[in-house]
């Protein structure tokens, strides 16, 4: 019996490495994990391709994807799109891949809404002391941003508790073998496996 996949949604501060936890992960188990690519009408930076890093859509394309309802979960930053497509996500689960959403809270609550068995999984530095330091020392971003970026955490942080797991991202090779464990674990989840479950008790209902 073939299993379907299952579909795991990733959170965390800005700083907390989710992409290179994400990255990681697919080079260890490239046949496990599918990465899921979000729509946005937000245009490519430099080295960006279209279908790779997102799927750079205009505002008429996307607004005809959440009219059709082809979108798991969208949401609207700073005036563009962004959203999950769901014909990819279903596809990649049917053919036994797990699949990995990279999104924010709220569109990460949007979809566990819609398809509760979801996993939801976030990421955080071992201290709000270490996220501050590691926004630092990127040494890319001004005072302004990085304090915006803490503020934004502060206001993330409340909604931890809606999350079913934590990872510390302290050692990043201990964190993604954590986060293939959890994963993993879902697939015994008797929810899941309701078919076995109801063959298993036909089969031995002759010796009751």
């Amino acid at each position: 019996m073939g299993h379907k996949g299952i579909l795991a949604v990733v959170s965390g501060f800005s700083g907390a490495g989710k992409g290179t936890l994400m990255k990681a992960l697919l080079e260890h188990y490239p046949d496990q994990y599918a990465l899921s690519i979000s729509a946005t009408t937000r245009s490519p930076r430099a080295g960006e391709e279209h279908g790779r890093e997102y799927f750079f859509l205009t505002r008429d394309q996307f607004e005809e994807l959440i009219q059709k309802e082809a979108l798991i979960e969208y949401a609207c930053y700073v005036g563009n799109y962004y959203g999950t497509p769901r014909d990819y996500v279903l596809e990649q689960m049917e053919k036994g891949k797990d699949v990995i959403l990279e999104i924010e809270i709220q569109g990460a609550l949007k979809v566990k809404e819609r398809f509760p068995d979801t996993l939801l999984l976030f990421v955080t530095p071992p201290s709000g002391a270490e996220l501050e330091r590691r926004l630092r020392s990127r040494g890319t971003e001004t005072q302004e941003v990085i304090a915006g970026r803490l503020g934004r955490a502060a206001e993330e942080a409340a909604y931890m508790d809606r999350y079913e797991y934590l990872l510390v991202n302290d050692d990043l090779e201990v964190c993604m073998e954590e986060m293939h464990r959890l994963i993993q674990a879902q697939h015994h989840r008797i929810s899941g496996c309701q078919e076995l479950v109801e063959s298993i008790k036909k089969e031995l209902e002759g010796y009751r």
